[in-house]
């Protein structure tokens, strides 16, 4: 070989180049990803803070008319105990009794049953229809499982102007003298209340208000995810029964009925059995949130694919230019007619392996090589044919150095220097040989008889030797001046 491999391209500044910008890619996709977490977060926490508000305003809302249709029950059963109710007219009577039902909106009927179950009141005539409830839910709470406070039915339809009306009823036991029971008081409420209230709210329109007992028995909803919502016992879901054991607060979970995740928001209207439910769509919660993170996303990804590929094109550039510099300084290195390292490049390596050597210890040793009657044969053949002369001997050098650290150099005109680190003269004189013998022979030139030969030049520098590199090379060029004058085509060593 010619001199020492040129090596790949250097990976450290292509490497350093991917790394940097691979690193910044990854900053930005996290700061990006941070920053959207936080956003999903704050969408999550204002969704929270939002339907707090609306379930508090439900809360409120039903809480006070509730109340209403409370107080219209305790003045029935206040005017009931009164003793001297008895001895006034049926109209005074009436309007006693009732007095306190006006108030209450969305009223159906105010009624007052007897321990039978039979109406003995009713708000909306003076005298009473002839009617019996002793099998309804409420009547059934207050006799026979001994329910005191304020009792809320389960839904049930009543007809009314020839359709069905959703109803509940609230009801109160009515106590006699000596502490037995003595019948209910009642009053129903349509549910129309809570479509209207509920309507009037602002949710996603795949989100939903609610109300239920502490039984699990749904009340009202708004809008119906499934037709027949309306008295559905929600009981056995899980949902449900995280509700009754945490009172308030928030959670994210699948809906039994949808499928699909939602926020669900609840509270309890006051001391009350009721159980207020916003339930917003997770797509109705995130939507904004959605559409902000897959632009962001977006943007995000086109910037980082534009700074990989712009790193792309300045590593391809980085290689063209190592590329291109490569060639200059093979150019620069290289014997333009040989392709054998040049004079300059000589003596680096020169140098570079003397002082290696000095290190090591090791022996290094240096050919002269100089091509026999050249003169004579660039004159038969012309400048041509000398030229192609010394490429072959060039070559024939050149096949024989096959060490990475071994250099074939040209040192000037028809002469050749080959560098041979921790390389002996008995290792030398091997590959002198060889190349002497190859020189000798190559293809005679057309009309020339004798053969192109060579003679060379062999000093080796040991450590016991003492000489300087200025000694090596002076030794190695006597010792090819004594193999030219003393036959040529031979070998000769300083040693």
């Amino acid at each position: 070989m010619s001199q020492r491999p040129v090596r790949t391209p250097p990976e450290r500044p292509e490497l350093l180049l991917m790394l940097g910008s691979g690193l910044t890619v990854a900053l930005i996709v996290i700061m990006v990803s941070v920053l959207l977490i936080r956003e999903h977060a704050s969408a999550l926490e204002a969704a929270k803070r939002s339907t707090t508000n609306i379930a508090q305003l439900i809360n409120a809302d039903v809480l006070r008319n509730v109340e209403l249709y409370d107080l219209a029950l305790q003045g029935l059963i206040a005017a009931t105990q009164r003793k001297d109710l008895s001895q006034v007219s049926a109209d005074i009577r009436h309007l006693v009794q009732f007095e306190r039902s006006a108030a209450a909106p969305f009223k159906g009927e105010v009624l007052l049953l007897d321990a039978n179950g039979t109406v003995v009141a009713d708000s909306s005539t003076l005298k009473p229809t002839p009617r019996n409830f002793a099998d309804r839910d409420y009547f059934l709470a207050h006799k026979n499982a001994g329910q005191t406070d304020l009792f809320i039915s389960r839904p049930f339809r009543v007809q009314c102007n020839c359709e069905q009306v959703w109803r509940i009823a609230f009801s109160r036991r009515v106590t006699g003298a000596n502490g037995e029971f003595a019948g209910v008081a009642v009053a129903t409420m349509r549910l129309a209340y809570f479509d209207q209230l509920f309507k009037g709210l602002t949710i996603g329109h795949s989100s939903s208000v609610n109300l239920l007992n502490n039984r699990g028995i749904l009340l009202a909803q708004q809008p119906l995810l499934e037709r027949d919502m309306i008295d559905k016992d929600l009981s056995d879901r899980a949902n449900f029964k995280r509700m009754l054991r945490d009172g308030s607060g928030s959670f994210r979970a699948i809906s039994a009925i949808t499928d699909k995740e939602r926020l669900y928001t609840f509270t309890n209207v006051g001391e009350l059995p009721l159980i207020v439910v916003v339930a917003l769509s997770s797509d109705d919660v995130f939507a904004p949130w959605n559409r902000a993170a897959m632009l962001t996303g977006g943007a995000t990804g086109i910037l980082c694919l534009g700074l990989l590929w712009l790193a792309w094109m300045l590593r391809r550039e980085l290689r063209r230019r190592y590329r291109a510099e490569k060639v200059l300084s093979e150019l620069a290195a290289t014997d333009a007619l040989t392709g054998l390292a040049n004079r300059r490049i000589l003596d680096q390596r020169l140098r570079l392996e003397w002082d290696r050597a000095q290190r090591s210890a090791e022996p290094l040793t240096l050919l002269m090589i100089d091509v026999d009657h050249f003169k004579a044969f660039n004159d038969r053949h012309g400048h041509h044919g000398g030229d192609e002369a010394l490429r072959n001997v060039a070559q024939v050098i050149g096949s024989n150095i096959r060490r990475p650290a071994d250099l074939a150099a040209r040192y000037g005109g028809e002469e050749f220097a080959v560098v041979l680190p921790a390389t002996d003269d008995r290792g030398a004189w091997l590959i002198a040989e060889h190349i002497r013998s190859g020189v000798e022979h190559l293809p005679r030139v057309a009309g020339d008889e004798r053969p192109i030969t060579v003679s060379i030049g062999l000093s080796t520098w040991e450590k016991r030797s003492g000489m300087s590199l200025e000694d090596l090379m002076l030794s190695a060029d006597q010792a090819l001046y004594e193999a030219k004058h003393t036959g040529r085509n031979r070998i000769v060593d300083a040693q």
